[in-house]
């Protein structure tokens, strides 16, 4: 048997998770790229070797791409964007979340939140990154190749600069008409 809960944030509450993750942005700056990357990769293990929602699981998939286009050096994120997605990293490396992790049911609930508001904010840079992951996948069958994470072709080069440009006219339009910026943002 399984029962559908929804609910709905607020403004008041998506503040509150905004100022949240502000604080765990400050307490965590101290720590390196890697220690947060690390962090990350830590509540993905405990989340996969737990009894979690659907809804939780689903958006760990999201927090896995976005430990991607940090980690994939064929994505080759410039430092402004690498520093956006560690920023938004740096909330899993809070140990006093806002609901324990070891309570069954809910200790992921806040990070499957987090995960939901940082992959809204950032969310060119996701598309961006996912297309490129597509289009290397049909590079390296196209070459017969089992990755093409070392060497790339020219074309895929060529697309990889296409889309980190696509990526920052997008969010750069989405600031400047309020189209795709909330009052919440995070960065």
């Amino acid at each position: 048997m399984s029962m559908e809960i929804t609910f709905e944030l607020s403004d008041d509450d998506l503040a509150h998770f905004r100022k949240v993750m502000l604080n765990a942005r400050e307490k965590a700056g101290d720590l390196d790229e890697a220690t947060v990357i690390e962090n990350a990769r830590k509540l993905l293990h405990e989340i996969s070797h737990s009894e979690t929602s659907d809804f939780i699981r689903e958006r760990m998939n999201r927090l896995e791409t976005l430990i991607g286009m940090v980690v994939d050096n064929g994505w080759g994120m410039e430092n402004e964007d690498r520093k956006r997605v560690s920023e938004a990293l740096a909330y899993f490396s809070e140990p006093e979340d806002l609901i324990p992790d070891d309570i069954p049911g809910l200790g992921f609930l806040d990070d499957a939140i987090m995960i939901e508001m940082v992959c809204r904010e950032l969310k060119h840079e996701v598309q961006a990154y996912r297309d490129f992951c597509v289009f290397r996948a049909a590079e390296s069958n196209r070459l017969g190749q089992e990755t093409v994470h070392t060497e790339k072709s020219d074309w895929l080069e060529e697309r990889r600069k296409q889309l980190h440009s696509r990526m920052r006219r997008r969010r750069s339009r989405g600031k400047g008409s309020g189209g795709g910026s909330s009052p919440f943002s995070l960065f």
